[in-house]
């Protein structure tokens, strides 16, 4: 099984562009999921079709899905619920408010986990392709088994003797046993599905950037922490790129900044390939015009391809704090230049500068040297002075 996940900022095109992949590879005879994480679901407009919490079949080979936390809940894991509406009721909470804390923290992304695991346990499709939420949330789906542990662990302090006891002072009522193990199956294949998503022969993620500056500000930010995170980036595809004719009015302005942004994006993202899609002039939904955008963005190529299988850039503790390590190919020792600041490292070479947006953390550490070793680049943080 193959998954590819689609992440960016809201409103740069995941779903038109994770619909159409899905869409693409469908008719290319391969049987395929597009399953939307985004609460804010539209994937139903875009494929112009009534979609559910279950699969529904599109055409041949394809599915659709838009998760719904609640029916996931009832359907993965409805004795976790009760245990935890029980322990809220001890806990003195009204009901109302502990129906809705029910929903772990993470849950609606939890979901996509526990489909995913559904589904590669029985083999039922050969690609997924998943329509996430905007980046936050994508990362917070991503970390989610750590965030799980974490919360579990606060929610249910006490070791599991100490808990069968507690049930037993609350009059059996709390449905115990069963809310137990259905948490501990629920850690085990969360944590199983995030080695399928960080697995590089398994799974790919594609940025979505459109040339507009804070687009492009969010999507490095993005890049940077998937890498630390372990997640393999495969490409970026910029999205509605419009036609580079000499433009007056209204539009002048933005066509004229456009040709920067596109050489931005691409000199950001190298040695990542930067697929590009057209502005077709049209708001894009149904099938038809989810073909066009396949065809001009996959060509003859299958889309399930691993377009890019290097790491970059990866980060690693040391015993006085961290090295960042950039692979840079094509460049001799002496070519880089490397500024801090704040939560960012300007890298310059000749009259060219990338920008590395830094996990907040390093913000309270300082780079304390600077070793290039072509084809890498290591940065070594040392925790700053008082």
């Amino acid at each position: 099984m193959r998954i590819l996940l689609f992440t960016g900022k809201g409103g740069a095109g995941k779903t038109t562009t994770a619909a159409a992949t899905a869409l693409q590879a469908a008719r290319a005879g391969k049987k395929t999921l597009v399953m939307s994480t985004d609460p804010a679901h539209s994937l139903a407009d875009v494929l112009n079709l009534p979609l559910g919490p279950e699969p529904v079949e599109v055409e041949a080979n394809l599915w659709a899905q838009e998760l719904d936390i609640y029916y996931s809940m009832r359907k993965h894991w409805g004795s976790l619920r009760k245990l935890m509406l029980e322990v809220f009721r001890w806990q003195g909470v009204d009901r109302k408010i502990a129906e809705e804390l029910a929903a772990i923290p993470g849950m609606e992304e939890g979901s996509a986990f526990l489909w995913i695991e559904e589904y590669a346990r029985e083999k039922r499709f050969d690609l997924i392709v998943i329509d996430s939420a905007p980046t936050g949330e994508t990362l917070t789906l991503l970390s989610l088994p750590q965030v799980t542990q974490w919360w579990t662990s606060k929610l249910f302090p006490f070791p599991r003797m100490a808990l069968k006891g507690m049930g037993k002072l609350m009059g059996g009522v709390m449905p115990l046993a069963a809310g137990l193990e259905e948490l501990d199956s629920l850690l085990e294949k969360v944590e199983g599905v995030q080695k399928l998503l960080s697995d590089p022969e398994v799974t790919s993620t594609r940025i979505l950037v459109n040339p507009e500056r804070m687009v492009i500000a969010e999507a490095r930010r993005a890049y940077t922490y998937l890498q630390l995170y372990g997640y393999h980036v495969d490409a970026v595809i910029m999205n509605r790129i419009l036609p580079d004719i000499e433009a007056s009015g209204f539009f002048a302005d933005y066509v004229a900044s456009q040709a920067g942004y596109i050489s931005e994006i691409e000199e950001s993202f190298s040695p990542l390939p930067v697929l590009r899609v057209p502005h077709l002039g049209k708001e894009v939904f149904g099938l038809s015009l989810l073909e066009k955008v396949g065809q001009v963005l996959y060509g003859e190529r299958a889309v399930d391809d691993f377009l890019f299988k290097d790491k970059p850039l990866d980060l690693a503790e040391t015993d006085d704090g961290y090295v960042m390590n950039l692979r840079l190919p094509f460049l001799e020792e002496g070519d880089v230049k490397v500024h801090g600041s704040g939560d960012t490292v300007t890298l310059q070479v000749g009259s060219r500068r990338r920008h590395l947006f830094l996990p907040r953390f390093l913000a309270f550490y300082t780079i304390k040297e600077i070793l290039h070793e072509p084809p890498d680049l290591k940065l070594f943080f040392e925790k700053r002075a008082g």
